[in-house]
């Protein structure tokens, strides 16, 4: 009797679920959405000397602006592969004998700087170390700020933000 039962019931659940009914009829159109904003971050390519005459840091404004919720992540190009940049988030550390020497950044909603920080006499630096150094620079929407990502890997910052290299935009030299 259970077999049967439970033979009666397989057959019942088979028949009932590949029912299909017709095709209700159609509702009223929904209202016209608002439009979107458009997220995009401002990306910035700044190569930089450091010097005793810039006081070993370079110093650029925001125009616009920046909001409050802005952040900035810097990024020095470390090393190449190939044709194939390597870049690593700032601050990076350097052990010399003679001391230690860090690319460092900081900003404000209006500038942003790059600097040798340290406790080191930069003057002691060759200049592959002090003359032509590439950074860039990223302004993040404060709309990602919850996002998971580990904000010190370069690939996925720009994967996330949709950022490629032709994004960057290239600062002119500064005249000192």
């Amino acid at each position: 009797m259970r077999k049967l039962s439970l033979l009666f019931g397989l057959t019942g659940l088979l028949i009932f679920q590949a029912c299909e009914g017709p095709q209700g009829p159609q509702g009223p159109p929904g209202l016209d959405g608002l439009d979107g904003v458009n997220i995009v971050a401002e990306v910035f390519e700044v190569e930089v000397d450091f010097t005793a005459q810039n006081d070993y840091s370079e110093l650029r404004e925001f125009d616009p602006q920046l909001i409050e919720s802005d952040v900035v992540l810097a990024f020095i190009e470390w090393d190449r592969d190939g044709n194939t940049p390597i870049w690593r988030a700032l601050p990076q550390t350097v052990f010399f004998d003679e001391g230690v020497l860090m690319y460092n950044y900081d900003f404000t909603r209006f500038d942003f700087k790059l600097f040798l920080d340290g406790p080191l006499d930069y003057s002691l630096l060759g200049p592959e170390w002090t003359d032509n150094q590439l950074f860039r620079v990223i302004v993040v929407p404060g709309d990602y700020a919850g996002a998971r990502i580990d904000w010190t890997n370069y690939d996925a910052v720009t994967k996330m933000l949709g950022l490629t290299d032709k994004d960057f935009v290239r600062l002119p030299a500064k005249s000192n």
